[in-house]
């Protein structure tokens, strides 16, 4: 008798327990003040001031750089056009700054050809970024490469549009 009031103590002090554990941080962690939120995500407070950590900085850059992250090329081909390089370049610039983050670079190839042969195309193409970004000073040891052929099409299709589209190589942070 005296055991299943204890049980039945225990049943009910112990979700209570939990609830009001779980609900006591609440205020502590979520009270801020309006004040430093204005700028929120920008790395401006209020008051107009940068306070964004170098880390957080880059991290915003190599989101930026994200958005223009694809080399194309042309039929079979695996050398650097000149109308990626000021692209390659942010990249380069962006790596040598901030040692600590590595690229991988993925290579891809349309459809045509032989599976040994689109992967092989693909592998040079990642090769031809790697060398390129080397050439502008980034550490071999922070770009890694790898191979699709055709097996991740970025556009499906059986046309020249879509073919010129998978004749790429992707930098991904």
């Amino acid at each position: 008798m005296q055991l299943n009031k204890v049980l039945k103590g225990l049943m009910i002090a112990l979700p209570v327990m939990a609830i009001a554990a779980c609900s006591s941080n609440k205020n502590a962690s979520n009270d801020q003040s309006g004040e430093g939120m204005m700028g929120a995500g920008t790395g401006v407070d209020a008051n107009g001031n940068g306070n964004m950590s170098s880390e957080e900085q880059a991290r915003l850059q190599m989101q930026q750089l994200q958005q223009n992250n694809i080399v194309y090329f042309d039929l079979d081909k695996f050398d650097i056009r000149s109308d990626f390089a000021a692209m390659l370049d942010a990249h380069a610039n962006f790596l040598r700054s901030n040692p600590s983050y590595k690229v991988t670079v993925e290579g891809h190839a349309d459809e045509r050809g032989t599976p040994e042969y689109n992967i092989s195309l693909g592998e040079r193409r990642a090769n031809a970024v790697k060398m390129y970004l080397q050439g502008k000073g980034v550490s071999a040891d922070q770009i890694s490469i790898v191979s699709y052929g055709k097996e991740k099409p970025a556009v499906l299709g059986h046309d020249e549009a879509a073919y010129s589209k998978n004749r790429r190589a992707v930098l991904v942070y």
